[in-house]
């Protein structure tokens, strides 16, 4: 053992950080009948739409970070909810293009401000500037542009 306590483990930290902050956010989407999952692919299909059109299902699952067909489950499940579209991409049948529909716009106004108030509040200890960087470097795709 090359640690005196679990807490000089930067692996132990990040994992009891995450846990804590996942339960903050799954409380407020709670609310709002979402997933942590299914709030994170919504708000990225709006992100990656308002960028760059409407996404395929791989490109989400790669911006997300997310299993392909994790992302193909919770996508079925958020469009039997009505608050995405899934249709053939016309270019390639064998792609889905996935785009929010009004309900699902909606719902992401709401959830999204009480979301970025958990982050603000959970992270306020450390400086914004301070958290991004290392989070970004921690961050394996950003790390290999993606």
């Amino acid at each position: 053992m090359t640690h005196a306590h679990p807490s000089d483990s930067p692996g132990f930290l990040l994992w009891r950080v995450t846990l804590a902050w996942q339960r903050a956010v799954t409380a407020v989407l709670r609310g709002h009948d979402l997933t942590h999952v299914q709030f994170a692919l919504l708000a990225n299909v709006w992100w990656l739409s308002e960028q760059h059109g409407q996404p395929t299902q791989r490109q989400l699952a790669q911006h997300a970070g997310t299993d392909p067909m994790m992302t193909s489950q919770v996508v079925r499940t958020l469009a039997a909810k009505g608050l995405l579209t899934r249709l053939t991409d016309p270019a390639d049948s064998r792609a889905r293009r996935v785009g929010l529909t009004e309900p699902g716009r909606a719902v992401l106004a709401r959830a999204l401000p009480e979301v970025e108030a958990i982050d603000a509040e959970f992270f306020a200890a450390v400086p914004r500037d301070e958290a991004l960087s290392v989070l970004s470097r921690l961050d394996p795709g950003l790390r290999h542009g993606r």
